[in-house]
């Protein structure tokens, strides 16, 4: 288990789809052979069949299209903050995956939070690090190692800089859970929505919206999943949880009541899993506005 909570947690999801560029480049295709059908070749390529048509491809040839975390902030005066930030700001419109990663990391390097995800360590930071070296930024604050000890070292494995809670929680095999399937048995929304979503479906269609809210989700969920392990292992009472909890729904309704009305299906998914006693804490919050240089 961790071995602390900071004073400052990121519980962020990436979300990615192939890249028809780098499946260009990599096994020699023309510029104008069409997306789809390039991604039928990085599919092939991979080792697609029948009954698995679409499978994992390696991070380097995926580009990042969408990030998003909860961002939790205890103040010197023992304040607590909470906020839902992704990039892009604007869920109808594409952002350059460089600028993406580099905003992202920026932020990491400047603020060092507390990093928190779910099988980050295997992909979500990989596939960081692989393409931001293919879209050619510079990420030195959040590259730098600690001179001493672990630090804000989010490459160390001994560390609590970076919490993968999959590693943490899960392990590795047969048996190993999806954050999904682990949320959902915790009464946290794991699937939210009639179907299982599919993301390369919506990229292909432009339908950037539908990836950018199942970011926001995922992100919810881990950080969810979070403060349940943060629970079990002794860092909040169980009213300091309630409240934690509560502010979460606060958090949401408060989108929710600015015109994201897509978080009420989230909303909903959780208060259908884990009804909410009559008396529950739902706290307000301090602030809500996104700044420029903290989104994550």
């Amino acid at each position: 288990m961790f071995k602390s909570v900071g004073r400052h947690v990121c519980a962020f999801d990436l979300e990615w789809v192939p890249d028809p560029t780098s499946g260009r480049r990599v096994y020699g295709l023309p510029t104008t052979l069409p997306d789809a059908e390039v991604f039928e070749v990085m599919w092939a390529k991979a080792g697609a069949t029948t009954e698995k048509p679409r499978p994992h491809l390696k991070t380097a040839l995926c580009r990042v299209v969408a990030v998003s975390a909860v961002v939790r902030e205890q103040q010197n005066n023992g304040e607590i903050t909470l906020r839902l930030t992704t990039l892009p700001r604007q869920g109808d419109r594409l952002m350059d995956e460089g600028e993406l990663i580099a905003t992202f990391l920026g932020y990491l390097g400047q603020h060092h939070p507390q990093l928190v995800g779910f099988n980050s360590q295997t992909a979500d930071l990989p596939i960081l690090l692989q393409r931001g070296l293919v879209s050619g930024v510079s990420a030195a604050e959040f590259c730098r190692r600690a001179d001493k000890g672990w630090g804000s070292d989010y490459f160390s494995r001994h560390g609590d800089a970076h919490i993968d809670l999959k590693s943490i929680l899960s392990g590795w095999g047969i048996a190993t859970p999806t954050l999904h399937e682990l949320a959902a048995a915790m009464g946290i929304p794991g699937q939210v929505g009639a179907q299982p979503h599919d993301v390369v479906n919506w990229w292909i269609e432009g339908d950037l919206r539908s990836i950018v809210a199942q970011s926001q989700y995922d992100a919810l969920s881990t950080y969810l999943v979070w403060l349940r392990a943060a629970r079990f292992a002794g860092f909040f009472s169980e009213d300091q949880y309630i409240e934690e909890e509560g502010r979460v729904r606060g958090m949401v309704g408060d989108r929710i009541a600015q015109g994201d009305h897509y978080l009420t299906q989230y909303l909903n998914r959780w208060d259908s899993l884990n009804p909410q006693p009559a008396d529950a804490v739902i706290l307000p919050l301090v602030a809500t506005a996104e700044t420029t240089n903290q989104a994550a």
